[in-house]
């Protein structure tokens, strides 16, 4: 096994994100430049219910890798326009609450019977921010960021399985890619990976230029970020829109990227494509943004 594909087992093995539960609070693991209050924006909090949350007697004193709790938000409804196609089960996948959660709220007897342009609302808990686990987040703090990473891509596998390993083999044999998995992490689905996991790829813990675009220029500032699965088939789980709203969320925070950087690759690649699938839920994933 090459030195490589050993570093990336380790690290899939080892990353995998978590979100916070009503029992265990979320934790955000402070990086270099952060200060209280872009944390507190960060995730929809006052920097003073977070100073007293976590017994901060002075705000401007924190230390690279010391862990917060972010305290609970508020429980306020979100508001979401149903669109031809839609199924309750998907809307309530998309926005990480529950079929029931969706049923009970809006008072709707029959799941079925959903109507274009009808308005729905989405449980106040739908707005709590998925985590990645303080482990994650330590491990890519500790990789020093090149300059110029301005944009985030989303792709889909486009197999019903796979994994990092698998992808990475398949570059480098049939793709004759030198640097092997062209993207930057590969989150699973459960069929090669467990659901939700985060496989760091080389080219980010080298900081290489990636190669999941078909423009080498385009490679060199965009950020690959790849989940498994056919979403012209199938949706992508919760568990990996969870993870992948977070691992955005971090890298946007790590890097500078604005919302408006973060898209697909059909919207983005000089060649006309796809991916990541038409189940892919490209609008309503940004809003989460």
């Amino acid at each position: 096994m090459s030195r490589t594909l050993m570093i990336l087992l380790w690290v899939a093995g080892a990353c995998l994100g978590r979100a916070g539960t009503a029992e265990e609070p979320a934790v955000h693991v402070v990086a270099p430049g952060d200060t209280l209050g872009a944390i507190a924006r960060q995730h929809e909090v006052s920097t003073r219910d977070l100073q007293r949350y976590n017994n901060l007697t002075d705000p401007h004193r924190l230390a690279v890798g010391q862990e917060l709790r972010i305290p609970p938000g508020p429980d306020v409804p979100l508001r979401y326009e149903v669109q031809s196609g839609d199924a309750l089960s998907v809307i309530a996948r998309n926005h990480g609450v529950t079929t029931q959660a969706l049923l009970e709220l809006n008072e709707l007897e029959n799941p079925d019977t959903l109507r274009v342009g009808q308005t729905l609302l989405i449980p106040g808990s739908a707005r709590a921010t998925p985590r990645l686990s303080p482990e994650l987040e330590r491990q890519l703090n500790r990789i020093r960021l090149r300059n110029g990473w301005t944009h985030i891509v989303i792709h889909h596998s486009g197999t019903a399985q796979g994994s990092a390993q698998g992808m990475d083999r398949y570059h480098r044999e049939q793709r004759r890619m030198a640097n092997g998995l062209g993207y930057h992490f590969v989150i699973g689905n459960g069929n090669g990976m467990p659901d939700g996991e985060i496989a760091v790829g080389p080219r980010w813990i080298a900081q290489q230029d990636g190669g999941h675009l078909a423009s080498a220029a385009q490679n060199r500032y965009a950020i690959g970020i790849c989940l498994v699965g056919n979403f012209d088939r199938t949706h992508p789980t919760s568990r990996q829109l969870d993870q992948l709203l977070a691992l955005v969320r971090y890298l946007q925070r790590r890097a500078g990227i604005p919302r408006d950087n973060v898209t697909t690759h059909t919207r983005i690649n000089v060649r006309p494509t796809r991916c990541p699938g038409q189940h892919f839920p490209t609008d309503v994933f940004l809003q989460r943004l």
